[in-house]
């Protein structure tokens, strides 16, 4: 018997239910109804009774559901919109496939989002430059611990009481978010108590320190943080309507908040820098809000600014940093589900529409209910963040039979949606090279339903092609994304090449090494993010596992002798996941005890350095004969075999100021 109870209503016969289809896959009991909501809500509380999961297919009367589940005692169920983004749509009688598709993702829930505390005491700084900064902190004032600071630069009426400071000074930098801001004040300056008809402002200092927990920015200049910045508002000083939106937000601004944290972040998996050689800067280079910093080997990233956009998780190649809501986890095996569903109940050739809530959602219900809706094969799925999405959910979309994927953002492109561009591009160099077809992986931009839906038409014209993977989604988003790449390659027709070149920053590639520059040093080993370079612990070896390889550069840019060069790549041959060798020796014996330490090349090395450098130590070849002796009997030749370690070139006489007076008077 199937656990979960999907209840599916028709809205008043407003949409065709294919029962059998949706039966067939949606991976629960089907029930069906016409008026859920109202005439047969006996239905639903019948269905919460028996004590197990539900999947209701309607969202807009979630709310009522959801409140009768509660007055029940009973968890609340999982919703999903079957009407808006199946039933109503031109092709809404053949939706029956689709329909048990998003019935069997929506089952798959999320586990809890981890969540960031924020803590204001409601002191404000306004800064200001005329009387509307005034206007609105006396709005405020009985809400709010208020300082105002004008930039000066405009003749400004005193208040008739002082109920709180007004000050003089430009805001030359600040950081923190919600709570936590530091503003760094030049030109800072207090107002005469004898001011008449404008502010007369006393001397002035530079580099004062203010710290408060929210910022009402209404300077009209440019702005000290990211729009999304937690705690600071921002309004043009005439835009009467951003203004009173400014205001009722700040009023509110007061107590204990919660933030979700977007990101998960394994300081071990960064690829950052290792021994101050700078490695991988994906991530630092996309945030627009200024979340991520550099650190010594890993980068910081401060859950209180980060806004979620999840562009460092799209771009990082070793899956040190990945969304949290929900986790990559939860999202492939929504997808997963999604296809597979799909393909067991009828369906064929699926598009899969990734699209965000807020901008994404409003379309697909605008097309629905104004225009012809989703086509049948076009599967949503709703992610947090469309900029988020990363290679590993490209590359298993398509493993698990997408025919297409389209990327729904909005007309003015969002800010670090390049990390998403980027992958839809290197699935697409991939898809390309296989031989499965080009135009696969695309962004739709737009804001318009109707644009949507032309810009859908296209991808209709799609099939897949190959055989649709099953694979479970185990293992880390690297893990997954070599899952999918080898079963694509498995599906390709026979013959397709197992070594496809990529651009200039793909996650995947080899490190290849000038065997014969090489001093087996093996500095790259010990700054390798991810063990591609590993050494023998038995013998002296270098070896390289290409599957293991992000192209972060740490190698490359440690190497003394700078033989290691990147080159971009994807390899699906087998031997990319065995361990290489790329250079070994035999090991130096020492001309005493023939003990095996170091390697022939690295002492020659060492040795023509020395001798190069010109230093009075090594011009003895005696002395650069103890570099061919191990540790012990260097020991022992230094202390019995005559060497004195004090011994050194003939140093000038020290002469004084008597000498020099002296050998003066005598000349």
């Amino acid at each position: 018997m199937v656990e979960r109870i999907a209840l599916v209503c028709s809205c008043e016969d407003s949409m065709a239910l294919d029962g059998r289809a949706i039966a067939r896959s949606c991976g629960a009991e089907l029930r069906t109804a016409e008026q859920l909501c109202r005439s047969q809500l006996d239905r639903f509380l019948a269905a919460l009774g028996t004590g197990r999961p539900l999947t209701v297919g309607c969202t807009q009367e979630a709310p009522l559901f959801a409140e009768e589940a509660a007055e029940a005692g009973a968890a609340a169920p999982a919703f999903v919109n079957l009407r808006e983004a199946a039933g109503w749509s031109r092709e809404g009688e053949a939706a029956g496939p689709k329909m048990a598709a998003l019935l069997a993702a929506a089952a798959i829930a999320p586990p809890p989002t981890p969540l960031v505390p924020l803590r204001s005491e409601g002191v404000t700084l306004v800064l200001g430059r005329d009387a509307a900064a005034l206007a609105v902190a006396e709005r405020l004032a009985d809400r709010l611990d208020l300082t105002v600071l004008l930039t000066g630069e405009e003749p400004v009426a005193p208040l008739r009481r002082a109920e709180f400071p007004v000050l003089r000074g430009r805001a030359r930098s600040a950081t923190g978010w919600l709570g936590q801001f530091e503003v760094v004040v030049d030109g800072h300056a207090a107002p005469s108590p004898a001011s008449r008809a404008a502010y007369a402002w006393g001397p002035g200092r530079d580099g004062a320190t203010s710290r408060c927990d929210l910022i009402l920015d209404l300077t009209g200049g440019p702005p000290l943080f990211h729009e999304t910045r937690s705690g600071y508002l921002r309004a043009a000083p005439g835009d009467g309507a951003a203004i009173e939106r400014l205001v009722a937000e700040a009023g509110g601004l007061v107590g204990e908040f919660d933030k979700p944290r977007f990101v998960a972040f394994d300081a071990g998996l960064c690829a950052h820098a290792r021994n101050r050689r700078t490695g991988c800067t994906r991530c630092l280079d996309l945030c627009p809000t200024g979340a991520i910093t550099p650190g010594k080997e890993s980068v910081a990233i401060s859950a209180e600014i980060c806004a979620g956009c999840g562009a460092c998780a799209a771009a990082c190649p070793t899956g040190a940093v990945t969304t949290a809501l929900p986790p990559p986890a939860t999202t492939l095996a929504r997808l997963r589900a999604l296809l597979l569903a799909f393909r067991e109940a009828g369906g064929r050739d699926p598009i899969l529409l990734l699209h965000d809530g807020q901008h994404g959602e409003p379309l697909i219900e605008a097309l629905a209910r104004h225009g012809d809706g989703l086509p049948a094969r076009v599967l949503p799925l709703l992610v947090n963040e469309a900029t988020a999405i990363d290679l590993a959910t490209l590359a298993a979309a398509f493993a698990w039979g997408a025919a297409g994927v389209r990327l729904l953002l909005p007309a003015r492109r969002p800010h670090g949606a390049e990390a998403a561009f980027a992958n839809l591009g290197l699935i697409g160099t991939v898809l390309e090279g296989l031989g499965l077809g080009t135009g696969r992986a695309a962004a739709v931009e737009t804001d318009d339903p109707f644009t949507l839906g032309e810009a859908l038409a296209p991808a209709l014209a799609l099939r897949t092609g190959w055989q649709a993977a099953a694979f479970l989604p185990l293992g880390t988003p690297r893990e997954v994304r070599g899952q999918a790449l080898r079963a694509l390659h498995a599906a390709a027709e026979p013959g397709a090449p197992s070594l496809l070149p990529m651009p200039p920053g793909a996650p995947f590639g080899a490190a290849v090494v000038a065997a014969e520059g090489c001093t087996l040093c093996l500095a790259c080993t010990m700054v390798c993010p991810t063990g591609a370079l590993s050494a023998n612990p038995d013998r002296p070896q270098l070896r390289f596992l290409e599957e293991a390889c992000v192209q972060c550069g740490l190698c490359a840019a440690t190497c003394p002798e700078r033989v290691i060069t990147l080159a971009p790549r994807l390899n699906l041959a087998p031997e990319a996941a065995q361990p290489q060798v790329v250079k070994e020796e035999a090991p130096a014996l020492c001309t005493r005890c023939a003990k095996p330490f170091g390697t022939a090349s690295s002492i020659a090395r060492v040795k023509s350095r020395l001798q190069a450098s010109g230093h009075w130590m090594f011009r003895d070849p005696t002395r650069l004969a103890l570099l061919e002796l191990c540790e012990d009997c260097r020991a022992a030749e230094a202390t019995t075999g005559g060497i004195d370690p004090y011994a050194g070139p003939s140093r000038p006489v020290v002469r004084t100021t008597e000498d020099w007076l002296r050998e003066g008077g005598e000349a």
